[in-house]
């Protein structure tokens, strides 16, 4: 994909290390013009390093820039776009990869772990979404770069929709990012602005960081730390090329070379209550439609396509 995205602005958060910093080299790779926006923090979201962003810009040389605050405010979300768009011209590509972890059990949660997990990787999503569409709408008036033109993908988790045990803030936050994908893609196709999500497989700091509960889970994480970002990096880049102008509102998993669209929810089955006590007949009739309580883990243990 070399050149398919020359003349193009992209930012990256979380863009320093593991799929961050490979989706990074790859839209570069693919001729777009790149703000890193990492603070260089720990997993648990502690501690910065600044030089995490910023090596990774030196060793890219052209095209590439270190933006090293802090991106889950309104001010640095607005400090960045800005800044890409004062260094390069613009913003046309938006990938919302930065996460933290701070896992615990509902029962034992810190309620400061919790909002600080949602504000990296809910809130920052939002504040970036928010200040960056506003110029995607008035490049996309200007036609900018031969016509209307822009790109958002939220990169969530599986854990989202399956969950998995001590991970209420990580799984909310990626399921609110879900909807936040949704309310993106339909609040700008007159904009002609596509925004998808994908759910990434690959080894990475949050993979490594996975305390398996039973063999299954221990079996996927094996797995799971042999899955190369790659992968991640090219669906990601190809969304954010021409050819991903009408895909949009949409939900990926990407697991080594297999591509996924994965269901969102929807009605798959009704049954009629003509009373109160008529719930248990409902219910019966639902019942094999119900969701099994598995968490991500056991449903993706078997082996993946590299």
């Amino acid at each position: 994909m070399t050149g398919t995205l020359s003349g193009r602005v992209a930012v990256v958060t979380g863009g320093g290390r593991g799929i961050g910093r490979v989706i990074v080299e790859a839209l570069h790779q693919a001729g777009a013009a790149v703000v890193i926006a990492d603070n260089g923090t720990s997993i648990a979201g502690m501690g910065a390093d600044p030089t995490v962003a910023e090596a990774l810009a030196k060793a890219l040389r052209d095209r590439v820039a270190a933006f090293t605050e802090s991106i889950a405010t309104p001010s640095a979300a607005k400090a960045v776009i800005d800044f890409a768009a004062s260094r390069f011209g613009g913003i046309d590509i938006l990938v919302n990869n930065a996460a933290i972890l701070r896992d615990a059990f509902v029962f034992k949660a810190d309620p400061g772990d919790w909002e600080a997990v949602l504000r990296t990787n809910l809130f920052a999503p939002f504040y970036l979404i928010a200040a960056s569409t506003p110029l995607m709408r008035d490049q996309a008036k200007a036609k900018r770069g031969g016509g209307a033109w822009g790109r958002i993908i939220n990169l969530v988790s599986t854990a989202g929709f399956y969950g998995n045990y001590g991970q209420a803030a990580y799984a909310a936050a990626k399921a609110g990012l879900t909807g936040l994908t949704r309310i993106a893609a339909l609040d700008m196709a007159r904009s002609h602005v596509a925004c998808n999500a994908v759910a990434p497989f690959a080894a990475t700091r949050v993979t490594e960081s996975i305390k398996p509960q039973n063999p299954v889970q221990q079996a996927y994480k094996d797995t799971a730390m042999k899955i190369p970002a790659q992968p991640v990096a090219d669906l990601v880049t190809y969304l954010a090329g021409d050819a991903g102008a009408k895909i949009t509102g949409q939900l990926f998993g990407i697991r080594g070379r297999e591509v996924l669209i994965l269901s969102q929810p929807r009605p798959i089955a009704a049954a009629v209550a003509e009373t109160a006590d008529g719930l248990g007949a409902a219910m019966a009739a639902l019942a094999p439609h119900f969701a099994t309580l598995e968490t991500d883990l056991e449903a993706f243990a078997n082996r993946p396509v590299l």
